[in-house]
């Protein structure tokens, strides 16, 4: 298979010819309308807020101290500094000093909040003349629908209203983005400041290549507004980090090599540049990530080891700016990673996995005596920290974690998770909405969904809930998958019975659900008004979607011993009708029936057989017009969906690569899965979605929902996720974690 590329274009192979496939903003399609809605893995249950910890003064002599818990019982305590809405995450704290407080001033400038008019700031309680004193902390959160860069000022009694917060969105696209295009759902992340400038990642500049990362490197002129590209074209950036004089920046890079498949280990290396233009970039190491400066000539990251444990190692800079020699810092013996340098003190703050706990931690290691504090452990043993960062001061050590459902200092939504959640949409008449649970399904009208609360969540059952996620309620109960609404009866909901990510040859059948429009089960009830439409002793079926008159359903079975393509009755099941519509050692599967009634779409590895490769097909229900509609060498095109005029076509795909360092976020099985909606022709394929996880399963429905219609009833906060599970392992050198074939 042959790729070309064409500009700000992604090229993937169309039928049996290469297209390009616009990456602009917004189709500008008639045909895009509606709601789309999509689950990601984990990511609802996440519920981070950002807290701080007081470094203590003593440190090294709690570190050697005989009784750490008692000592550190009495000297820790967590400070929150975001207001538990949506997901908040990766911090970056200023203390202000008489050499760092000049730059707040540009940065209330371009928020708006002061300006060159003293009349307006003394009308402002006096914030404009006394930021200047207050600790400044930059972060990501997700409550606009996407992850955006916001600011929080903390200080006293003296800004009034302004106390608890002062937050203004940065990305705006007439602030930060003055000659690129609108950054529409575009990811914001890792704000570190550099003078008067902010350096970030973002995805909101498409790259030419399929499968691979759109992050790159910006740093924006507080004081104009004016914003560099610090990352060269046609290559990956992750996770900058600003020199103490603000001159230079260090990024993990795939230096335009471009995206292994890896979903563990993203192979970077660390290239230096200035922070302002990124010239004069150049190689200091090979194979490292996450990179931190503790001055200006000394830079901590974290790399795999040759033993198999993730571990810091530190990289000294000579005069030319070129590096002298590497050393690991952590022993052996646990996975150490993400490393935040004290730039005051001889210790490094970092987060943990250790063979003992299940959970990840933040600790902080003192690089004289090679000695760990355990830091969160002392605080909240039970829960996940994730990316540490140290204040400018070095005097606090912050992190990110869910909130749980403590709700001080909140308003009154932080302890719930909502059932259906919007997300930014570049196409006008498109609402997308992500799902508290998996396979979303539309009914017939588009006023309703049903879904599952998980794809692992033994008997979770089907619930059903209306657009705007009121009315939810439990249909039917039991181990269940791939939900989809009959296409013409409201009352009728399909599932595949049986466990997810099964052999050809396990026991997993198709069954029809009635009354789902109107039945409601007791938490102990069980279903009984259903039946399953598939054979004894036909081994895994699943996947089932309806004709567009609901008589028929198109499954995947695996009961040639091949997970194929097959087509049977809707209402009596397979006794009465029974065709099979593909053949092949191979898998396909995940289909889906046009509403026009012309073309069954479905995801197949046929071209790489059990190799994870995966491309759309298109087929009549009849069984001709067999043809390839979107691939890429090597990459993943699942789980398609008609739009319901059926002239597009939803779907799932690595084409992006992955947005962040797989380790810096919970686990994702397939971190690289985003949205992308195309014509039915493979054409006009663009990005929905920009995150680090993995996003999936989507439906479209045929109606729109305005944002201020979505409900924010949901669940309580528990905190229910799970930590990278390839590093749950004592020595993780070649671990791997399989789902096995869908």
């Amino acid at each position: 298979m042959h790729l070309l590329f064409c500009a700000f274009c992604l090229c993937f192979l169309l039928g049996g010819r290469v297209a390009c496939a616009s990456s602009s903003s917004s189709s500008s399609s008639p045909s895009i309308h509606g709601t789309i809605a999509f689950a990601t893995v984990g990511r609802v249950k996440y519920a981070f807020d950002i807290y701080t910890v007081q470094v203590p003064s003593n440190l090294h002599s709690i570190s050697l101290s005989r009784d750490v818990p008692a000592v550190a019982d009495e000297l820790l305590q967590e400070t929150l500094l975001t207001d538990g809405v949506s997901v908040n995450s990766n911090g970056h704290l200023i203390t202000p000093t008489s050499s760092s407080s000049s730059s707040f001033a540009p940065l209330l400038k371009h928020l708006d909040i002061c300006s060159d008019d003293e009349e307006d700031n003394n009308n402002n309680n006096n914030l404009c003349s006394e930021a200047t004193r207050d600790d400044v902390l930059a972060f990501v959160s997700e409550r606009d629908g996407s992850a955006q860069i916001y600011f929080r000022f903390l200080h006293g009694a003296t800004v009034g209203s302004r106390r608890i917060a002062q937050e203004e969105q940065l990305a705006a696209p007439v602030k930060i983005r003055p000659f690129s295009r609108d950054p529409g759902s575009a990811l914001y992340d890792r704000p570190c400041f550099a003078g008067d400038r902010l350096v970030y990642v973002s995805t909101r500049e498409p790259l030419k290549r399929p499968r691979e990362s759109w992050t790159a490197v910006f740093s924006t002129d507080l004081k104009t507004g004016f914003t560099n590209r610090i990352t060269p074209h046609g290559v990956t950036d992750y996770s900058p980090s600003v020199s103490p004089s603000g001159k230079l920046v260090i990024v993990a890079t795939n230096h335009g090599r471009g995206w292994n498949g890896n979903r563990h280990d993203l192979g970077t290396d660390l290239y230096l540049s200035s922070a302002v233009d990124g010239s004069n970039r150049h190689l200091v190491v090979k194979n490292g990530g996450w990179p931190s400066w503790a001055d200006e000539t000394t830079v901590f990251f974290h790399r795999q080891a040759e033993d198999g444990w993730w571990s810091i190692y530190k990289v000294t800079i000579a005069d030319h700016l070129t590096f002298q020699d590497v050393e690991r810092v952590t022993p052996p013996g646990l996975h150490a990673f993400t490393p935040a340098a004290s730039r005051t003190g001889n210790w490094i703050a970092l987060a943990t996995r250790r063979p003992e706990s299940e959970y990840r931690h933040v600790e902080i290691f003192d690089l004289g005596t090679k000695t760990f504090f355990k830091l969160s452990e002392m605080i909240n043993p039970t829960v996940h920290h994730y990316n540490p960062f140290v204040s400018s001061d070095s005097s606090q050590v912050g992190y990110h974690r869910c909130r749980g459902n403590s709700v001080d200092a909140m308003n009154s939504t932080a302890a719930l998770i909502p059932r259906v959640e919007y997300i930014r949409s570049t196409e006008p008449h498109l609402s997308l909405i992500r799902v508290d649970g998996a396979f979303p399904s539309f009914s017939p009208d588009g006023s309703m969904i049903t879904y599952i609360p998980g794809v692992h969540d033994l008997d979770g059952g089907v619930y059903v809930m209306n657009l705007d996620g009121t009315g939810n309620r439990r249909v039917f109960s039991g181990q269940v998958f791939a939900t989809v609404w009959n296409s013409a009866r409201k009352d009728v909901v399909y599932a595949a019975y049986g466990p997810s990510f099964a052999s050809e040859d396990s026991t997993v059948h198709i069954a029809a659900i009635y009354n789902a429009d109107v039945a409601d089960l007791g938490p102990d009830e069980q279903s009984s008004n259903w039946k399953t439409l598939t054979a004894n002793g036909t081994g895994n079926n699943a996947f089932p979607a309806p004709s567009p008159d609901g008589n028929y359903l198109v499954f995947r079975s695996g009961r040639s011993g091949h997970k194929n393509l097959y087509i049977m009755d809707a209402v009596h099941g397979e006794e009465k009708y029974l065709q099979r519509l593909t053949d092949g050692p191979w898998t396909d599967t995940m289909p889906s029936w046009s509403h026009d009634n012309r073309w069954i779409a479905f995801a197949s590895d046929r071209d790489y057989p059990g190799e994870g490769s995966f491309a759309i097909y298109f087929i009549h229900p009849d069984g001709t017009g067999l043809h390839k509609v979107l691939s890429s060498q090597g990459g993943r095109f699942n789980h398609p969906n008609f739009s319901p005029d059926s002239k597009s076509l939803v779907f799932t795909s690595d084409l992006a690569g992955q947005s962040a360092d797989p380790i810096s976020v919970p686990n994702q099985f397939q971190p690289y899965g985003e949205i992308f909606i195309a014509q039915i022709d493979g054409s006009n394929a663009h990005r929905l979605t920009h995150n680090g996880y993995e996003d999936g399963t989507p439906s479209w429905g045929r109606t729109f929902i305005p944002t201020a219609d979505l409900s924010s009833e949901g669940s309580k906060v528990f905190c229910d996720f799970s930590d990278d599970l390839w590093l749950a392992t004592a020595n993780n050198k070649v671990a791997s974690q399989t789902c096995g074939s869908p």
